[in-house]
């Protein structure tokens, strides 16, 4: 019998929503044309494209012309943070992200490095987030760019940005945060963030793969990294991936419309979890913080095992989750997010991030609290450094 399968890695990635595969498939067909050309075909595309940039600003609160359509969240953080550091290096050559981002956001920061900028990281208390005092201690006039998330993918912690943005702003620093784990999952402004330029993934949304989007505020000066044409305005040059944009507009609407009954049911669920596991498990710790966190995000660690061996085990039991990133599951090295926040390496190793989504219900969760302290304790019973 084909085993049922619980899909617990939408960080990772999300099904594509039927309304947007709906949405795309005249444009991967008879609407093939090319959004720059002149004639009235390619105009009529070009006109969809723009209707997929107006819903994706209408989630953020933006105006469309401050939405730049990329191929990922990880090439928005790249032109977020590379752009706005070139391309405002007058104000300084200083760029603070915090020890816990991506790491396209890291990676980004330490390319500049490489030529001539300094880059350094702001340390996160225990639950993963940047206190506001750690900031306006590190904050020197030659800071040019502050590059914190909104929210972790990997142990779920959502921070409190307006302090932080404004403390940067005062400095005369612009704002730049990862909403790539964020957006969808809960309301994201950016007016009220009052954030300078903000990164958001299709991926997490139900749109397809291979799309993405960097909002950059109006008046924000911020240069491209890829050269070309003039699409999006100059900031971003090659033929638009129209699928993608356009699926990203229909996810977009969609992530609006059903926000707050998808959040609140994916709480309902979570909770269950947070409150569970460590209770049927001895020597779990959670990760991330208790109240502050992703509607639909749980993340613990458990002492005595290898959290890579756990999640080939449960998926063998037709459970799918994560240890750490997925961007960096197969490093094989102790994930630095969970380093940052202060736990131990031999704690650090057995980490388990579960995601939610829209399929999930409350049947998947009794089946994981049923599977999970099986797994646990047969890796635990096979393990050198687990005492009983």
């Amino acid at each position: 019998m084909e085993k049922k399968i619980i899909y617990l890695d939408h960080a990772a990635a999300s099904p594509l929503l039927p309304e947007v595969r709906q949405a795309i498939e005249p444009y991967l067909g008879e609407r093939f044309w090319n959004p720059s050309a002149v004639y009235d075909l390619g105009q009529s595309v070009r006109e969809e494209v723009e209707a997929a940039r107006r819903e994706v600003a209408a989630l953020l609160g933006a105006a469309p012309e401050e939405i730049i359509f990329t191929s990922c969240g990880a090439e928005a953080n790249n032109l977020a943070v590379k752009g706005l550091a070139l391309a405002n290096e007058k104000k300084g050559r200083r760029v603070l992200v915090s020890a816990i981002e991506h790491h396209s956001v890291l990676n980004s920061a330490r390319f500049l490095e490489r030529l001539g900028f300094e880059m350094a990281l702001l340390p996160v208390d225990r639950y993963g987030r940047v206190l506001p005092e750690t900031l306006e201690r590190m904050l020197t006039p030659d800071t040019v760019l502050v590059s914190v998330a909104q929210a972790s993918n990997e142990i779920g912690t959502i921070q409190d940005l307006r302090p932080l943005v404004e403390i940067a702003h005062a400095q005369g620093a612009l704002f730049h945060t990862d909403a790539v784990a964020s957006v969808g999952q809960i309301p994201v402004e950016v007016k009220s963030l009052g954030v300078d330029a903000l990164s958001l993934s299709g991926i997490s949304l139900g749109a397809p793969k291979g799309v993405g989007a960097l909002y950059v505020r109006k008046g924000v000066r911020i240069m491209p990294l890829i050269h070309g044409g003039i699409q999006e305005r100059g900031f971003r040059a090659g033929t638009e991936n129209v699928p993608g944009i356009i699926g990203l507009g229909v996810a977009a609407r969609l992530a609006r419309e059903r926000l707050p009954e998808r959040a609140a049911r994916l709480r309902t669920l979570r909770d269950r979890l947070l409150k569970e596991i460590p209770a049927r498990i001895p020597k779990t710790h959670l990760t991330g913080h208790p109240e502050k966190r992703l509607p639909g995000h749980a993340s613990f660690c458990f002492e005595g095992l290898e959290g890579e061996a756990l999640v080939y085990l449960l998926a063998a039991h037709g459970i799918y989750g994560n240890t750490g990133s997925a961007c960096a599951s197969k490093a094989l090295k102790t994930s630095p997010v969970l380093k940052a926040i202060g736990l131990p390496e031999v704690v650090a190793q057995g980490s388990l991030v579960l995601t939610l989504g829209e399929e999930n219900t409350e049947e998947d969760i009794a089946r994981v609290l049923e599977v999970l302290p099986q797994v646990v304790a047969r890796l635990r019973s096979m393990s050198p450094i687990w005492e009983s």
